[in-house]
């Protein structure tokens, strides 16, 4: 009985031991986590690609670029040193898996769920210690009571168990939407996908062309769309569909659903499930976003002026694109209704995604700078930032929002070089030499 006690015993200082280990990794260690994370899943990638044969024994890629073939694929950066139609079908499924766990929204769901398994360790731990007073051998050095995951307070009171449930299971139903939509997501844009290319001829008959299978073609692309990757498995990347606006269409909705637009469309999700179950969860994850602590998850306010900033910088994308390359060769051969779903779809995937329909090299230098501004900000860049904080009010708050208008050095500097841009452009086409968008750039920075 005694060795049987000596051995509970042990396996729970065990156990309290690793809570501790977990809980330092939580504060100190979770982004040299993912760093780990992305080398291991990259490493294996190339292994696995390395064993399996490619499309042909004729142009079999160096290791170094099969390497970094899966390193793009990994971590969703759409470069590649080799030609995609080099690769299997085999090897397209395997970057498939790549991409789908290298995605925003898949790690940004494997880190809520670990910290959702965090909070009820600690949670487990912090009772265990207030009705037992022990701690593990090392929490000094942690410092529990500083984690500021849950206000656990020191009241015993039946409202605050209460709200502590309430927040326990909403976090946790977080994770189940989050889950939810991304699996959704996918399977909508699958599904759409495989539809037009057994209706449109043409998209199927590209596929047959390059060998390609269609299914697999579909799954890929949509999933390199929704993780904002950029492959596609063709040489030409969507260039060979420019024409294909349906098929064009249905990608624009998952690059946004997954990239510039998730935190509205995740927000809409969880209201619109509140209508039919979990209302009290769903109630206070819309009223308590900040709390939760999902980067994801914003508020009403900040969902709405993201939303209104990405269409925003569409339509200026949108109207730039269409005014300096509507008869230009990189959309010759389009009717009208292509060439406006063509360029919407070139200006949607400038953040971030890269697909293109256009040879990038034949287009406007104006153009190709507002390009550039685009991808270099980040997704959840949005018009007036302000302050929810009911502490910022009158002239503080105003001026704030006037702070927020102004843009800073670095935007005047790339408006002023569009506009010379648009201003020369026959000048550069003619006199290249002097009038380059290096120069320019120099001009306006001096």
């Amino acid at each position: 009985m005694k060795m049987f006690s000596y051995i509970a015993k042990k396996l729970e200082e065990l156990r309290s031991s690793c809570s501790c280990l977990f809980t330092w990794f939580h504060l100190r260690g979770n982004r040299f986590l993912f760093e780990l994370y992305f080398l291991f899943i990259s490493s294996l990638g190339f292994l696995i690609l390395h064993s399996l044969d490619g499309r042909t024994t004729s142009l079999t890629p160096r290791n170094l670029d099969l390497f970094f073939t899966s390193v793009s694929a990994a971590t969703v950066s759409s470069m590649s040193t080799v030609e995609m139609e080099v690769f299997s079908n085999t090897q397209l499924i395997i970057m498939t898996i790549m991409m789908f766990i290298g995605g925003e929204v898949f790690t940004s769901m494997v880190a809520h769920y670990i910290r959702t398994f965090y909070i009820y360790v600690s949670l487990e731990d912090r009772n265990k210690f207030d009705d037992r007073d022990t701690q593990c051998s090392f929490s000094d050095k942690i410092e529990l009571k500083d984690i500021n995951i849950l206000e656990f307070g020191n009241s015993k009171s039946s409202n605050f168990y209460s709200d502590i449930d309430l927040k326990l299971k909403s976090i946790k139903f977080l994770g189940t939407v989050v889950l939810f939509y991304l699996l959704f997501v996918h399977l909508l844009g699958v599904v759409s996908v495989l539809i037009y290319l057994n209706v449109v001829t043409s998209a199927k008959n590209i596929l047959k062309h390059k060998g390609l299978h269609s299914l697999t073609f579909s799954i890929f692309s949509i999933v390199s769309t929704f993780a904002n990757c950029g492959f596609v498995p063709t040489n030409e990347n969507m260039l060979v569909f420019r024409t294909n606006s349906g098929l064009l269409l249905i990608l624009i909705v998952q690059v946004l659903l997954g990239n510039t637009l998730y935190p509205p469309a995740l927000r809409f999700s969880i209201w619109a499930i509140g209508k039919f179950v979990k209302k009290s969860e769903t109630r206070y994850l819309l009223k308590n976003s900040k709390g939760i602590e999902y980067d994801h998850l914003l508020s009403y306010l900040h969902s709405f002026l993201l939303l209104v900033t990405v269409l925003v910088f569409i339509m200026v994308q949108f109207l730039l694109f269409s005014s300096l390359e509507w008869s230009s060769e990189s959309l010759s051969g389009m009717n009208v209704y292509q060439k406006l779903v063509g360029i919407l779809f070139q200006t949607v995937n400038t953040r971030h995604t890269g697909e293109s329909i256009v040879d990038l090299s034949t287009i406007s230098s104006a153009v190709l700078v507002l390009f550039v501004l685009m991808m270099y900000l980040p997704p959840c860049t949005s018009f007036l930032p302000i302050s929810e904080e009911s502490s910022e009010q009158g002239s503080k708050r105003v001026r704030k929002i006037m702070e927020n208008l102004i843009f800073s050095q670095q935007i005047y500097l790339v408006i002023f070089v569009i506009l010379v841009c648009i201003t020369e452009r026959k000048q550069m086409v003619d006199d290249p030499l002097n009038f380059n968008v290096l120069n320019i750039v120099v001009e306006v920075v001096r």
